[in-house]
């Protein structure tokens, strides 16, 4: 899988809102750091902080945009994005987006997240 595939793919995934198709991108070791601060360190942890958010925001719709490749080498790269979602929470249409940033590795000939930040637009 090439690093714009990851990226397609791990779009698509999220916006299944299905955590089996989500967990394969993650590394074990991963973090992840929400818009609103909160840390999510291991996958167990991202598991539960993303299934929330999937049980909150009912028919998400998520997309990326804008990616910036800040590093590419054959074990490792790390970019820049910004990230649109929307969907319904509690019966009124919401939605929301910023700018993230991520890093990759490769493990076993693909490769997954072991770190991703979210913030807002400046």
């Amino acid at each position: 899988m090439s690093l714009t595939e990851f990226i397609k793919q791990y779009e698509a995934a999220l916006g299944t809102q299905d955590w089996t198709l989500v967990a394969p991108l993650i590394s074990d070791e991963a973090r992840v750091v929400f818009s609103d601060g909160s840390v999510h360190a291991g996958k167990d942890a991202i598991k539960i902080a993303y299934e929330r958010n999937f049980a909150t925001i009912k028919n998400e719709a998520y997309r990326m945009e804008n990616v910036y490749w800040l590093l590419e080498t054959p074990d490792s790269a790390a970019y820049m994005f910004d990230f649109y979602w929307a969907g319904v929470i509690q019966g009124r249409e919401a939605s929301g987006s910023g700018r993230g940033t991520a890093v990759l590795v490769r493990q076993a000939d693909r490769w997954v997240l072991v770190g991703e930040q979210l913030g807002p637009k400046s």
